[in-house]
């Protein structure tokens, strides 16, 4: 199966396989701007409406009301969200009590809303280890303290698990409240950082250094250099590099978060991903 499309994308687009509506950098606060997880919603429901009208008018459509009925909905959002509260200060404190909760309210009424619009299935990511990226190590600390055992922010971390502990339990309360819904729910953070914590199992041979960025190690991140900018530095072989830029992973490292992903090892509940294909 080929990527998906942009939705965005005005030329060359195929949507015989779905589309994608994801936009980089986008989160779920504040709703109204631009790319936001509502914002998008309302931009699918745009696609579907105008995919249908066209359809009623008898014209050949890749996406039929079957297709939009049965079609399986990944929502995969949160982690910008969590990672400009600690880049503003927010207390975590804060962030736990008022600003986790408000960012799955967001995500709890994007699935609410696309499945009163027709949508029966759902596979739902939880967030990464947010305090595993170079970009949040590379800021800088007193002492390391913070640091566990691989080398990650404990604080940080500790927030990305109650986000994702509080979003498998929303998954679990929609289950039971949307009936004939299929809502997966999958731990991407224990899935990264295993790979972190055993990358020479994987093959890797840097998890917490940044494939392209500027500075070099530890974390080869700079605020004031990004990769592609002037100046900045690539390694040569990024298959052994767990991540790209200190905040995306690398082709390499999205490989095998892929293969855990559809082994549904770490999912709720444990649905083969070829069960959407039949359903």
């Amino acid at each position: 199966m080929s990527y998906l499309s942009p939705y965005l994308e005005a030329l060359g687009s195929d949507f015989s396989n779905g589309a994608n509506f994801a936009i980089a950098g986008a989160a779920t606060m504040p709703r109204d701007r631009p790319f936001a997880l509502h914002v998008q919603v309302q931009q699918f429901l745009h696609f579907k409406q105008r995919s249908l009208d066209l359809a009623s008018r008898g014209e050949s459509m890749p996406v039929d009301a079957h297709g939009f009925r049965d079609a399986l909905y990944l929502i995969d959002i949160g982690q910008n969200d969590l990672s400009a509260a600690f880049s503003s200060r927010v207390p975590y404190d804060d962030v736990i009590s008022q600003r986790i909760p408000a960012i799955l309210s967001e995500i709890k009424d994007a699935i609410m809303t696309l499945y009163y619009n027709g949508a029966k299935n759902f596979w739902v990511h939880g967030t990464g280890p947010l305090g595993c990226l170079p970009q949040k190590l590379a800021e800088p600390r007193t002492d390391d303290s913070d640091l566990d055992y691989n080398g990650c922010l404990k604080t940080l971390n500790s927030a990305s698990y109650e986000f994702n502990n509080q979003l498998c339990s929303i998954c679990d309360k929609l289950r039971t409240q949307l009936k004939g819904a299929t809502i997966v729910y999958t731990d991407l953070l224990a899935i990264k950082y295993d790979l972190i914590a055993n990358h020479t199992g994987y093959g890797f041979e840097e998890p917490l250094l940044a494939c392209c960025g500027y500075g070099g190690p530890p974390y080869n991140y700079s605020f004031n250099v990004s990769c592609l900018g002037p100046g900045y530095r690539a390694c040569e072989d990024g298959s052994k590099f767990v991540n790209w830029d200190g905040v995306h992973y690398t082709d390499a490292a999205n490989a095998v978060v892929a293969a855990k992903i559809l082994s549904s090892e770490f999912s709720t509940p444990k649905l083969p991903f070829g069960y959407f294909c039949n359903t």
